[in-house]
């Protein structure tokens, strides 16, 4: 599903210049779970971010189901991501003005999906009773749960998840791995998580370690 080559990304130039990514090739195939895991700073949060369409290379190229992304305009890496790809953030990223519902369905009505299935994704993450609330009004656990409802609202090929369980507490953390397992095992998702903690790592198929913006 996910192929780059010799991706590279680069910030600044001259004696300031920054490495973050340095030729990374890698494969990711339809509905497999992946760990990306690595230190603080090795380059695992921006090779995730390429993948998404959220940044592009510097050098190297990016492949989704065979299409080339790093050459797609920006209208079209837009429509990638709302409607293929599925983002879940450690900060949850909630709009704090707008209920867990109105979150939720924000990115199906940037779509313009009529019927989004939402009240089956509100069953399925336990937030029924609290879609009507806003973030400021639920727990960790809960916000994360309506931003992975946000994240499958467009029933998207991929789900990319950075540090999904880094703000939760153990149970809450913990809850939040059994769902994305159930999602890969019982939905076929594909699910990438970027991770440091290598608890979290073990539980996927298949661990792809970072480290000063190469796969070790």
């Amino acid at each position: 599903m996910i192929k780059t080559e010799n991706l590279t990304r680069t910030y600044g130039k001259g004696e300031g210049k920054v490495v973050a990514l340095d030729g990374v090739s890698l494969t990711i195939n339809d509905g497999e779970m992946v760990a990306i895991i690595g230190k603080s700073g090795s380059g695992k949060s921006t090779l995730l971010n390429l993948i998404g369409g959220l940044d592009k290379p510097t050098e190297g190229r990016i492949f989704y189901n065979d299409k080339e992304i790093g050459s797609m305009k920006d209208s079209e890496l837009s429509e990638l991501r709302l409607k293929n790809v599925g983002f879940v953030f450690q900060f949850f990223d909630l709009i704090p003005e707008l209920t867990a519902e109105e979150n939720v369905l924000l990115p199906s009505r940037l779509a313009k999906n009529k019927d989004a299935g939402a009240d089956e994704l509100y069953k399925a993450l336990d937030i029924g009773d609290r879609v009507k609330h806003y973030p400021s009004e639920l727990s960790g656990g809960q916000q994360q749960r309506a931003a992975i409802a946000r994240a499958l609202i467009n029933s998207p090929d991929v789900i990319l998840c950075d540090e999904p369980t880094g703000n939760l507490d153990r149970a809450s953390g913990e809850e939040v791995m059994a769902l994305l397992k159930r999602l890969n095992s019982e939905q076929g998702r594909t699910v990438i998580i970027v991770t440091h903690d290598r608890g979290i790592a073990e539980q996927c198929g298949r661990i792809i370690e970072i480290s000063d913006g190469k796969i070790v």
